[in-house]
């Protein structure tokens, strides 16, 4: 399947793939860091971004996005690549490396390790989110970026370091949100969602210390799941590609190092 993309740099390559109601501009504060030493490739997951939706019939849920993404890989002549994602993202990572079609995944902050409660809360937060995002005037969008305090109010969900996230990066994730075609279907589909497969690749995952999305105590889950322990990512939230660039690129880097 055709997705629009973002590509970088030279030598193996690295998929990144966003969460629910995000774009490929999440990954912009580490993408030239991994692009020193990989063919970096940024996607906009189908529905979202600036990527066509899925083909009528096929159901928005996590198998069926990391479905796109192999398809994806294969129609640019990319085999067994290396991933990395965050939240949903993350998900598709694992669930393409349980079916052994990628030489290494990284997942920050996966979804699908919650218990009901989490869920729920996690699906409630997301759908205040989208609404504020449609709703949301463009003159009061900029100027919730722009000033210090109505940004954090606006990103301190998803980021734990909000004067680190450009009020621009701001602006563009917001109205990403707002216009995602495959949001609501993505998120109702979460109700199912459990983990995937054991992984049959090499996996690493990390999770953001003070995440308020997806509560740090649901690495332990992830931790039973996998076999090993997750990786903390101190001082970064949900998001935490502009947290902590330096850590995020590092935790990447090292995971990929992995064969």
């Amino acid at each position: 399947m055709e997705l629009a993309y973002e590509r970088r740099g030279t030598g193996a390559p690295l998929i990144l793939i966003h969460g629910i109601g995000h774009h490929w501009q999440a990954w912009l504060p580490v993408l030239d860091r991994l692009a020193a030493a990989h063919t970096v490739i940024a996607v906009d997951l189908p529905g979202f971004g600036v990527s066509p939706g899925l083909p009528d019939g096929i159901p928005y849920t996590a198998e069926s996005l990391a479905d796109a993404v192999e398809s994806f890989c294969a129609l640019i002549g990319i085999r067994e690549p290396q991933v990395a994602g965050n939240s949903l993202g993350g998900y598709i990572a694992l669930e393409l490396a349980s079916r052994g079609v990628v030489r290494t995944a990284t997942a920050l902050s996966p979804a699908g390790f919650w218990s009901r409660s989490e869920l729920l809360y996690c699906q409630s937060a997301l759908r205040a989110l989208r609404a504020s995002a449609r709703s949301m005037p463009h003159d009061q969008l900029v100027m919730t970026a722009e000033n210090r305090f109505l940004r954090a109010v606006s990103a301190g969900l998803l980021v734990a370091r909000p004067g680190r996230l450009e009020p621009t990066a701001l602006i563009a994730a917001t109205q990403a949100l707002g216009r995602a075609a495959g949001f609501d279907e993505t998120l109702a589909s979460f109700s199912g969602l459990m983990p995937p497969a054991p992984p049959k690749s090499p996996i690493t995952i990390a999770w953001g210390e003070h995440d308020r999305l997806l509560p740090r105590r649901q690495a332990v889950r992830a931790a039973r799941w996998s076999g090993q322990r997750v990786k903390l990512l101190k001082g970064c939230g949900h998001v935490p590609m502009s947290d902590d660039p330096d850590l995020v690129a590092r935790v990447i880097m090292e995971a990929s190092a992995i064969t």
